[in-house]
């Protein structure tokens, strides 16, 4: 799924008027009413709402909801902030019909008024500010959003929480409304992929409301979505004349005294991600329980307590190195040794990453083509420290066109950054993948996937996808709190499935 700044989503919007032969007003029907269809089948009529409006779009939007609402037989009022006399001319429409239903479903909030009764069981509407933010909100507004935020009402907010910016990171203090569920008009906001912004929009609702399918797909963005559509696009099933050499060798080069957990998983994940062969090169000290964890494997040993050579790796479809790698200064000496050498794209992970980051010289030596897997700490080691994560994603995409490498940058929404600066937002995965040992998983089924010959922007895709997903299905028998990084590797198999 694309995602559009707010001016593409404006010019969407035009486009689906005209395209469509319909008023803008009907296009704001059509937004309401898939609102309502979500709220009452989510809400029983004993619920309560009050529906806090603003004179543009997004009000008329509330004021819509509010009417199709009491049409229903849920209890609803509407406060329309005083805060422009001039209405937008859908909003004005959607106030008159409003009241010529009923008068006192609507009330008028005039400047420097608060709302201070309203009782918790309360649920609030939240339609004052929508996707034509262009500035922070300000003076009395702003105070009104503070006020709202602070109460402990459930919240809906429609198309986007009032205060929170589309296309950037909201000032330090801004006024936002905080709430529990966002009913987004049919596509993602990057605001909401953000740990900064998303906070703010709780669980995000896409709502189809029918915008021209034409305009979306001829209109370019760098920014788009991982879903199942796109994972489906890209899998590529086992043919039934195969062998374990039709899929590939991996070598997962790793591992140091006291941390041999983590080159274990990423070599069973490579496995489990359809590897024909994997083989591990490990320090002799971890010989053991390398082939206790993942005795599939073939294991190769360098030096005693870290490794001090990296060989094997010539005979190997795909190389992932760096879990438990250490950083030792021979092996250091040992990874830019192999990076002179090596030309096939590789796969790039944990202490590998600390080491570039200590050795900035070995960044250009990088082969093309390689995958990078850092989490937000990781790539200001290598790359350098940005204000925010929107500006260190734009940064990523930066890097990656600079060295022609893809750039995995881990978050709670990951985002694959390719060589020619496009950006895929993985949007599922929950919390519970915030667990050690998680990231060496995504690093074995990346390098597996590039060793059956994906190309190495949609290795990492699919590669994330999965391991989100599988974190998703082992929810079924685990809690969040629960899940640890075996668990990601148990259920490998049930994501593929989705994928048959």
């Amino acid at each position: 799924m694309k995602i559009f700044t707010a001016a593409q989503i404006r010019a969407c919007d035009a486009y689906t008027i005209h395209a469509s032969a319909i008023t803008s007003a009907e296009l704001m029907e059509r937004a309401a009413s898939k609102c309502v269809e979500w709220i009452t089948s989510h809400y029983t009529k004993e619920a309560l709402f009050v529906v806090l409006c603003g004179p543009g779009n997004n009000g008329g939007d509330g004021l819509a909801i509010t009417r199709m609402l009491h049409r229903m037989g849920y209890g609803v009022k509407a406060f329309l902030l005083e805060f422009s006399k001039q209405l937008s001319p859908d909003c004005s429409y959607n106030l008159q019909r409003l009241q010529n239903i009923d008068s006192s479903l609507i009330n008028i909030v005039p400047p420097d008024t608060f709302i201070t009764d309203i009782p918790e069981h309360i649920i609030i509407i939240d339609a004052i500010l929508g996707t034509g933010l262009s500035r922070p909100a300000e003076g009395w507004v702003a105070s009104f959003i503070r006020q709202i935020d602070q109460l402990p009402n459930s919240k809906i907010a429609i198309d986007v929480p009032s205060g929170l910016p589309v296309d950037t990171i909201a000032e330090k203090d801004a006024a936002i409304v905080r709430a529990q569920h966002t009913l987004s008009f049919q596509l993602y906001k990057r605001s909401f992929l953000h740990p900064e912004t998303g906070r703010y929009a709780g669980e995000v609702h896409q709502l189809n409301i029918g915008l021209d399918e034409t305009f979306i797909n001829g209109t370019h963005s760098n920014y788009q979505t991982v879903d199942a559509a796109i994972a489906k696009s890209l899998f590529r099933p086992r043919e039934t004349f195969t062998h374990k050499g039709t899929f590939g060798t991996v070598l997962i080069v790793g591992g140091s005294f006291g941390l041999m957990g983590a080159v274990s998983l990423t070599a069973r994940a490579a496995y489990r991600a359809g590897a024909g062969r994997v083989r591990g090169l490990i320090p002799g000290a971890g010989y053991d329980i390398f082939q206790t964890i993942a005795p599939e494997a073939m294991c190769f040993t360098s030096g005693e307590k870290y490794i001090k050579e990296i060989t094997e790796w010539e005979s190997a479809d795909a190389i992932g190195i760096g879990p438990g790698l250490g950083t030792e200064k021979k092996t250091q000496e040992a990874f830019a040794d192999f990076l002179d050498a090596c030309t096939a794209p590789i796969v790039i992970d944990a202490d590998a990453l600390n080491i570039l980051g200590e050795k900035e010289e070995l960044l250009h030596k990088i082969p093309a083509g390689s995958i990078l897997t850092p989490h937000p700490k990781e790539f200001e080691r290598v790359f350098g420290h940005t204000a925010n994560s929107m500006l260190r994603l734009e940064h990523a995409r930066t890097q990656a066109m600079k060295y022609n490498i893809t750039i995995v940058l881990k978050d709670r929404y990951t985002a694959i950054v390719t060589p020619e600066g496009e950006c895929w937002y993985n949007i599922n995965g929950n919390p519970g993948l915030a667990t050690g040992g998680s990231g060496d998983v995504l690093t074995g089924l990346i390098t597996s996937l590039l060793a059956q010959k994906y190309e190495p922007h949609h290795a990492a895709m699919l590669g994330v996808y999965l391991h989100g997903l599988a974190a998703d299905i082992a929810l079924a028998d685990q809690s969040m709190e629960s899940l640890i990084a075996s668990d990601i590797l148990t259920h490998i198999g049930a994501a593929f499935k989705t994928l048959y």
